[in-house]
Order: C-alpha cells, then structure tokens, then sequence
C-alpha cells in the first residue's frame, strides 16, 4: 500500500493569510495530482507563521526564509521529495 502523502500549511490567522494558504495549497494539488492525498490547512495562533511541509520534512518556513515562497522553488522542492520522477514543465530547474 502507498504511502498517503499529506502536506501541510500552516498559516497566521491573524495576518489574514488564509487566502494564499488556499491559494498555495489549490497550486500544489493541482501540479501533483494523482502524487498527493491531500492537503491540510492549519490555523495557527502564533504570530506570523506560514510553514508548509510534509511529517518532519519543511519545505518553506517563512520566517526562516524571509517571505512567502516564489512557487516556481516550492513546488521544485516538494516534487524533489513527493515525486522526484515528475515534470514540472515550465517550473524545471534550468
């Protein structure tokens, strides 16, 4: 049996960041459908978070990294450890 991989993102709902969450999760199920059993959105009470990752596995820590993710990186990052096989077309590393 394969194993169910389900992403999470967790994000501020102080800073009103549910739309990106939506947004960033809708991309992903839609790149790596059939790859994904779903996505979690993850309201968090600490002030400015937005993580997203994957049992242990962080893609993207905003605070870690200083913003919000270009999608194009995360999306390279996730397939490099959901799906190492797919491609991402226009969003391949050159």
């Amino acid at each position: 049996m394969e194993k169910k991989i389900i992403i999470v993102i967790e994000f501020c709902v102080g800073c009103r960041w549910l739309p990106r969450a939506s947004w960033v999760a809708q991309e992903l199920l839609t790149t790596f459908e059939g790859s994904l059993f779903g996505i979690t959105l993850v309201p968090s009470e600490k002030s400015g978070i937005f993580r997203i990752s994957l049992d242990d596995n962080i893609f993207w820590d905003r605070k870690e990294a200083g913003g919000f993710p270009e999608l194009k990186v995360l999306k390279q990052r996730i397939r490099d450890v959901v799906d190492p096989e797919k491609d991402l077309g226009h969003s391949n590393k050159n």
